[in-house]
């Protein structure tokens, strides 16, 4: 059995501003309560078929966007 894929890995998964459903997946086009990966699985039976990793960002930064302390 592979293993679930991890929806914050994932370019088209996005945090929302609704408390209710914090979660949301841009390629399924929905929000949920629920990681995107596990709503898939648990309504499909499969894993999810459309987790694509997300690009490491180029240039330096150390990951604060660019801004120094």
């Amino acid at each position: 059995m592979s293993s679930r894929p991890n929806c914050m890995q994932c370019e088209h998964y996005f945090v929302t501003h609704d408390p209710t459903k914090p979660h949301g997946c841009r390629m399924l086009r929905f929000k949920s309560a629920r990681i995107p990966a596990v709503l898939v699985y648990t309504t499909s039976g499969m894993e999810c078929q459309l987790f694509s990793r997300k690009k490491k960002a180029s240039g330096s930064g150390g990951g604060r966007g660019g801004l120094t302390a």
